[in-house]
């Protein structure tokens, strides 16, 4: 798998993930409204670099490949976004996403998200992508409902966070939906 190709709309540009991003990684994974339902958090600049180094060390070994999402002229940077557990033999990712709280309900997402999704269904050949969301996350779900991503399944109390069993709601959309 190449480098993260440039994907640029009218609106949006996901590009490639650089080390200069640090700051606004650690800004979107330090805010308690974005960790709420994602699985990590950093506390400082240099725990966030743990982060970066997984963006890397995805496109390295070919597990998956992430975005920076941002304004066009690449000023601004809302979030990023893309997949991971990339498996070239059952032709199938994870999907993710997340963006910094102010610019939530923008329809940041509803764009960027089939962008990601065309990026492997097309580029990346793949069959299928899945969408793993904490079942409290009801905005979350919302939206990948929205995006005709097909609710599957709960995995129930199948995880601990913060001493506490968490569900798991399991989507997924196919090349052919």
């Amino acid at each position: 798998m190449s480098a993260a190709t440039t994907i640029k709309t009218d609106r949006l540009l996901l590009r490639k993930i650089i080390s200069e991003d640090i700051q606004n990684i650690y800004k979107g994974l330090s805010q308690p409204d974005v960790i709420k339902y994602y699985g990590i958090s950093f506390t400082s600049l240099e725990a966030t670099e743990e982060q970066m180094i997984w963006y890397r060390e995805l496109e390295e070994s070919e597990t998956g490949i992430w975005w920076a999402i941002c304004s066009t002229d690449g000023q601004i940077f809302y979030g990023a976004g893309g997949f991971n557990n990339l498996s070239k033999q059952h032709k199938k990712a994870e999907i993710g996403f997340w963006l910094i709280p102010e610019f939530w309900g923008k329809g940041l997402m509803q764009e960027a998200f089939p962008l990601i999704c065309n990026y492997g269904f097309e580029v990346l050949e793949l069959n299928r992508i899945e969408g793993f969301v904490e079942s409290d996350n009801i905005n979350c779900k919302k939206a990948i409902e929205k995006l005709n991503f097909k609710h599957e399944g709960t995995m129930r109390d199948c995880e601990v966070k913060d001493g506490k069993f968490l569900s798991i709601d399991i989507y997924s959309k196919l090349k052919t939906d």
